[in-house]
This record gives C-alpha cells, structure tokens and sequence, in this order.
C-alpha cells in the first residue's frame, strides 16, 4: 500500500512538488490544506480524490504516513516538529528553519520519532551537478580547493513576509543562497566549516537592523576549500538569473551555470587548462526531483535517514554568515 501524505501548503511551489511525488507513483496525496480557496482548488485538479482540512491539526488527526510542508518559513521549524512528533515523515520547503537552533530541533524530533525527513534542495538533483559532483568524488578533479558561487534573480520575493526578519530568517542569503552553501557542501562531502566573512546590502546600503539584505558576498572554510558566494535579489545583471557553480581542484575544475538568463536550463563544463568538456545540456526537467526521490524512498522505508544531519551544516553557515 502506498504512503498517504497530506500537503500543507499549495502555493505553487507546493502544487509542483505535489504533482512530482504524483507522478512518482510511490505516494497517495490524501490530503490538502492551504488558506487561499484558489490553491486548493488547484491542488484538487493534481489529486481530485484528496481530503480538505482546514488546519495542521486535523490533517494530523488522519490516517497519514507523511505530510510536505510548503508554508512560509517561519513556520517550518515548528510545523515540521509538530508533524514528527505525531509519527509522520517530513518533507519541508528550505530553509528547514531560520537558525541552526531551529534546524536542530527539528533534526533531534525526526530521530527521536524514527521518521525519514527531507529538504527541497532541489539543485543538488539537475543533471549537471550529479555530473560534477560524480567527477569531484571520483578524484578526477583532484583536491577541491576553490568553489565560487552566485544565484542573481532579477525579481523580489512576491509575498511581504519575505520583507520580515523575524518571519522569514533573513533576505537573498536563506532563499537563494541556502542553495548554493548546500550545493558546495553536499558536493565536498559536508566538511566541517568555519571563518565566515561576509558583506550585506539593503537597497546598495549596508544592512541595518529590521531590514532584509537584497545582495550579499560572503567566504567560508569547507575543510580545506574556500568558498565564495554571491546573490542577490533585484540586481541590475542584464538578465533574469545568473546562477553558477564553479569548483577549481589541483586537476582540473567544473562548472554549471545557466543559460541565457534561465532560472532552469543549465549547462555542466569539465575543465583542463584552457580546455572545456560538455557534461550536460538541454532540457533537463529537474524541479521535483527532490521531491520525488523524497516520495520514493518513504515507500521504502518510513525511517530516519542519517543523511538528515547534514542540513545543520548548511544552516551553521547561514548562522555565520549573519553573525549569529
């Protein structure tokens, strides 16, 4: 029998990983909640079978073996906590939380309850970082000692409470650039990190108390790499997205970077000297991998995955790279 799971949250973003697990066919959407009639509505044309809840609580009062969360992220700590603490799996939008701290608890709950818990850190499943990640791994590019990543999007966050500290956790750093640390992390093995220095901007001006940053430039040791990030929302770059990740060894080096300004098409490079090897391209339908790997494995196994431990390094960045 397939895992029931209810969806908390369908936004678009939750509708699209709704519809990947879908279409996995490893999971049953049960359930759907989302304040705004409109979403779900639109989340009953992906599963016109599932039960409507008005609230968390009553979708955990259902006969559910996991629940996806797609809500804004000063919600995620806390609801993710509540739904492990009922005996359900998780799988939650990033950041898993707006601090280390929060990041933990919820880490500590999914061990405690034995239950599998996921993060939609979707890059890390393009065609093109598998493909470079499998070259680092497999020593082709020898030691790791460089790694420079940028995530520009010309647009602002839609909703207010992005624009909110105190809701959202922080500005371009925890929605885009939770990304990149991740995609470094996760390629390098999760080495341990440390010396963070950053600069933050609001509006071109150094970011002052109760405000978001709009851009950011920061470094920090991963073991022995340095790692350099940029991002930003609004910047004037001449496209929609710049969006790169380039890692330098003593043998070689790597790069995905999008095409064209697109938030979905990349391209992956190997690198020797002034030679370049095209990894991948073309259309690569990568959105809901995360999501569907998430699904697949839960079929298999409702457990704790020790894999989870890792998203307190990423959040350790983060928190260093906000001076907390």
């Amino acid at each position: 029998m397939k895992p029931r799971i209810g969806f908390l949250g369908t936004g678009w973003i939750g509708r699209h990983r709704m519809a990947a697990m879908v279409a996995s066919g490893a999971i049953d959407a049960a359930a759907v909640c989302d304040p705004s009639q409109q979403c779900v509505d639109e989340a009953l044309a992906v599963a016109p079978s599932a039960k409507v809840v008005d609230s968390l609580d009553a979708m955990l009062a259902l006969d559910l073996e996991g629940v996806v969360i797609a809500t804004p992220s000063a919600l995620h700590a806390d609801q993710s906590i509540q739904a492990l603490n009922a005996g359900k799996a998780v799988f939650c939008q990033k950041p898993l939380g707006r601090t280390v701290a929060e990041v933990d608890a919820v880490i500590a709950a999914a061990r405690a309850a034995d239950r599998l818990l996921g993060v939609d850190l979707s890059y890390r499943h393009t065609a093109g970082m598998e493909a470079i990640a499998g070259l680092i791994r497999e020593g082709t590019l020898g030691e790791i000692f460089a790694v420079d990543l940028t995530f520009h999007n010309a647009y602002g966050p839609d909703k207010p409470w992005f624009y909110d500290p105190a809701q959202s956790g922080g500005g371009c750093v925890v929605d885009l650039g939770v990304h990149l640390v991740d995609l470094a992390l996760w390629t390098l093995g999760f080495p341990a990190v440390s010396n963070a220095d950053a600069a933050l901007y609001a509006g071109g001006q150094p970011l002052h108390p109760g405000s978001v940053e709009d851009y950011a430039s920061a470094s920090f040791q991963a073991g022995g790499t340095n790692i350099r990030l940029t991002c930003s929302w609004r910047l004037h770059a001449g496209q929609d997205a710049v969006i790169a990740a380039d890692f330098y060894g003593t043998q070689g080096g790597a790069a995905l970077r999008n095409v064209g300004g697109s938030f979905y098409d990349f391209t992956a490079d190997h690198f020797t000297g002034t030679h370049a090897n095209r990894l991948t391209e073309g259309a690569d339908d990568w959105g809901g991998r995360a999501a569907a790997a998430w699904a697949t494995q839960l079929a298999h196994s409702q457990r704790y995955d020790a894999a989870a431990d890792h998203y307190a390094r990423s959040a350790q960045v983060l928190d260093l790279i906000y001076g907390r």
